[in-house]
């Protein structure tokens, strides 16, 4: 059976999760004590210095694993080039420069594609996707499409053989099924390496806002049972066909995800720490709450 992650994207936007006081450059080692797992959604917005994966990968403890967001210029996000930008090649080239600190620390877990609810299945798309793959060929590379077309009728199976064939991590998500710019659940292994699941909550009056934070839009907390309904598809499907399975928690309002995603590994069994009323770990120091027991 896989071995199976839990973690958030991104962890410096969780409200309430930090201790008071708690100075920034100290919170992913942090999150490291309760996650083994991260994504890093940062460079999706700008390409980043590969200094900072050098520190983000001594902060965190051997067995840690970051999967890094491509940069929007890299999955069509901008439509038109950005100054300095023009040679795509070039941005490809400077991203794969930038992780190398993660890859030598092995600490690499998948380049994370997603691309925009615009980009539909069509033979341009696919030869754009495959570009990205073969770029990144001794990486495990993860792709996760937003328009239902990928997965409409007869396209589902075609998407599915076409990742198998790239050998790239089919991304499954959870979120509002409302319009086309959203894909449905589907639960499959492309690479027998990994496995995905993004939790992007489902509000869907947010889903399609422009909103000014990530946190508006993805505002919404899962319930014990809407997590529960993925059950039979981590441990039947993406566990016995993957070596790992990455569930990651995107509904980060407040401190939502970092509550799901404990949520999550308690209904897996995994193991999690004590928690607050708040429904995240205990802060250093604070004694455990204990419950008198009753015999009768």
């Amino acid at each position: 059976m896989a071995r199976i992650r839990v973690g958030t994207c991104a962890w410096s936007d969780h409200e309430e999760y930090y201790p008071p006081g708690l100075p920034p450059r100290e919170r992913l080692s942090y999150y490291a004590r309760h996650f083994s797992l991260v994504e890093v959604d940062s460079t999706f917005y700008r390409l980043q210095p590969a200094r900072w994966f050098e520190s983000w990968a001594e902060r965190t403890p051997p067995d840690f694993r970051f999967n890094v967001k491509a940069y929007g210029a890299m999955t069509r996000h901008h439509r038109e080039p950005r100054p300095g930008e023009e040679d795509v090649v070039e941005v490809f080239r400077r991203f794969d420069a930038s992780v190398q600190p993660l890859r030598e620390a092995g600490k690499l877990g998948a380049l994370h594609f997603q691309f925009p609810p615009w980009f539909t299945c069509t033979e341009e798309a696919r030869a754009w996707v495959r570009f990205c793959r073969e770029f990144f060929a001794d990486d495990l590379v993860a792709v996760e499409f937003r328009h239902v077309s990928w997965f409409r009728g007869e396209s589902r199976d075609a998407t599915l053989e076409f990742l198998r064939e790239l050998r790239a991590v089919h991304v499954a998500c959870d979120a509002p099924q409302v319009g086309t710019g959203t894909v449905p659940k589907v639960v499959a292994v492309t690479d027998p390496r990994l496995a995905i699941v993004r939790f992007h909550g489902r509000n869907a009056q947010t889903w399609y806002v422009k909103a000014t934070t990530t946190a508006q839009r993805f505002d919404y907390l899962y319930s014990q049972e809407e997590l529960a309904e993925w059950l039979p598809a981590i441990r039947d499907v993406l566990a016995p066909g993957a070596s790992e399975v990455h569930l990651l928690m995107n509904n980060n309002r407040a401190n939502y995800a970092v509550r799901n995603a404990l949520d999550l590994m308690e209904l897996l069994g995994l193991p999690t720490p004590p928690r607050d009323e708040r429904g995240v770990p205990l802060p250093p120091g604070r004694p455990r709450r204990t419950e008198q027991l009753r015999l009768f």
